[in-house]
């Protein structure tokens, strides 16, 4: 199964192309609703952003976006924080706002960050939500951080910091919230050139003008999580996902070990990677590096052969919907046992035979996914709401039924 770009590595290439000096083309750029509400962010900005085979040609602003505006993300949480540190290199201001539920999610963190660094917003409903307006740019500099919503605030600032008068350091005095996502965006900003420097819990952008050239959005590891979960539970079966050897630094890339502590077998092949299912055992792990996978990897315990539990969950609260809360209600669905703890699941594995059943989706692309994965291996399971997909892979059930195809 073909996997489309990565929405992590799309968002922060787009967001590099449009800052940077000059004109580059973003290819393998994922075509999504989140993707493609930033790209028309962007254009609202004074970016010139053109559709081209397999991408975006970019021309760039160099540091400085022309004009201001308001600017509407819809459920795109990733987007909108991106957008909050653009909004501090407009020449006009900026006005960010989205979905109700993106309205719910928290923001203050990632503006408390931006005003440490010279900027200044005005919240105009609810402080600590969208909708707010960017009224002064930012200047750069040192800032301790501890424990934040989402490592997105400090992607957001070290994405902009080249074009800082000053560079942004940010010391972290606690382990920031998934990590592994703030080293994706160091490597990005190294990737074109930028100084970037990581060191003991410190991390720093020094200013530099960047002329980039194009940039390769590599496979989606997330979305290869929901392929992984099927060859996973289906025990003699293989499922290989071409490129993804290029993906493999991606934090749900760490599904691949944890399915094989559960019996899968995986094997690299060039640039390809197989999954082979056998008899899953439930499995105890810690999933904050990972928290969108964790999502797959609940639905995959709940079909396991023993219990599971599944810890550091706690970001999974303020996602697209209550993850922790939507992921034990339709495994209870399923016929599981469910223990929901504030930022943990024990979970008892469900039947995989039943009568026909609906799941809801919560309006959560990944619970859409990871439960419409299921009825691949249980018959009868109908999602509600299965267009809430587009957000990060809209041709996902034209995917499942070519898989349905070959079952």
């Amino acid at each position: 199964m073909t996997v489309p770009g990565s929405k992590s590595g799309t968002n922060r290439a787009l967001l590099l192309a449009a800052l940077a000096e000059g004109t580059s083309v973003v290819t393998g750029a994922l075509r999504s609703d989140d993707c493609d509400r930033l790209v028309v962010a962007l254009q609202t900005l004074g970016v010139r952003c053109l559709e081209v085979e397999h991408g975006w040609e970019v021309h760039g602003v160099g540091g400085r976006f022309p004009r201001g505006g308001t600017v509407d993300l819809g459920d795109g949480g990733t987007p909108a924080r991106f957008m909050l540190a653009a909004a501090t290199l407009c020449a006009e201001p900026v006005t960010v706002d989205g979905s109700p539920r993106l309205r719910e999610r928290p923001m203050g963190d990632g503006i408390q960050i931006l005003e440490s660094l010279g900027a200044r917003f005005e919240w105009l409903g609810e402080a600590g939500h969208l909708p707010v307006r960017c009224i002064r740019g930012i200047t750069g500099g040192e800032v301790e951080v501890g424990e934040v919503a989402s490592s997105q605030f400090l992607s957001a600032a070290l994405l902009v910091a080249p074009w800082t008068s000053h560079g942004v350091t940010l010391r972290c005095s606690e382990a920031p919230t998934s990590a592994p996502y703030l080293r994706m965006t160091m490597r990005a900003l190294a990737e074109v050139g930028a100084d970037a420097q990581e060191h003991s819990g410190s991390f720093a952008v020094q200013p530099k003008a960047l002329t980039l050239t194009d940039q390769v959005v590599p496979p989606d590891a997330s979305t290869a999580a929901y392929w992984w979960l099927l060859g996973a539970l289906v025990p003699g079966a293989s499922m290989t996902v071409p490129s993804f050897a290029h993906s493999l630094d991606q934090p749900d890339a760490a599904l691949l070990s944890v399915f094989e502590s559960m019996g899968a077998r995986v094997r690299p092949s060039g640039a390809d990677v197989t999954l082979t299912g056998g008899s899953l055992s439930g499995v105890e792990v810690n999933c904050e590096d990972f928290p969108d996978g964790a999502v797959a990897l609940g639905a995959a315990c709940a079909f396991a052969e023993t219990p599971s539990r599944l810890t550091g969950l706690h970001t999974l609260r303020v996602k697209e919907c209550d993850r922790v809360h939507a992921l034990a209600t339709e495994i209870e669905r399923f016929g599981g046992q469910v223990v929901e703890h504030t930022d943990a699941l024990d979970i008892t594995p469900a039947p995989r035979s039943g009568p026909d059943l609906e799941v809801a989706a919560w309006n959560d692309h990944r619970m859409a996914m990871a439960f419409g994965s299921l009825g691949l291996v249980r018959s009868g399971v109908w999602v509600r709401d299965p267009g809430c997909v587009a957000k990060s892979h809209p041709g996902f059930w034209d995917d499942v039924e070519i898989l349905r195809a070959q079952a």
